[in-house]
């Protein structure tokens, strides 16, 4: 079994700051579980375009709002609480946070634990590392 909290992992190696917010990994690799669970918090004014080319995501939204586009489709989605979104076919994203958001997120395969979005800039249109 597997037992954590959040005011565990805050402040510890299972801490990311992945560039934009920070990214509490309460599950990786490590755990031998198949997949990441996290407590994801990207920052107000946060404008990135991201795909995730090695793992499917999927996201529930406990805070904030914004706007979630797919970059393929055009498709756009109102980011607030209670929205569930997955990127089941590795879809190039942009997220816009209009506010703080705050988010918990699973990866499939699981994420090793330390990885960063590979962007440049607010704006950017880098693609993730993971």
């Amino acid at each position: 079994m597997i037992v954590s909290t959040l005011q565990k992992i805050i402040g510890s190696s299972r801490d990311i700051d992945w560039g934009h917010g920070r990214s509490r990994r309460f599950l990786i690799k490590k755990d031998a579980m198949g997949f990441s669970f996290t407590d994801t918090l990207v920052e107000q004014g946060v404008n990135l375009v991201l795909q995730y080319k090695n793992h499917l995501e999927a996201c529930y939204i406990l805070e904030g709002e914004g706007q979630l586009t797919n970059e393929e489709s055009g498709e756009k989605y109102a980011i607030a609480p209670g929205l569930f979104y997955a990127f089941d076919k590795h879809e190039r994203h942009r997220v816009e946070a209009f506010s703080k958001l705050r988010m918990l997120c699973v990866f499939s395969p699981a994420l090793e634990g330390d990885e960063k979005h590979s962007h440049k800039d607010k704006d950017s249109h880098g693609d993730s590392s993971y």
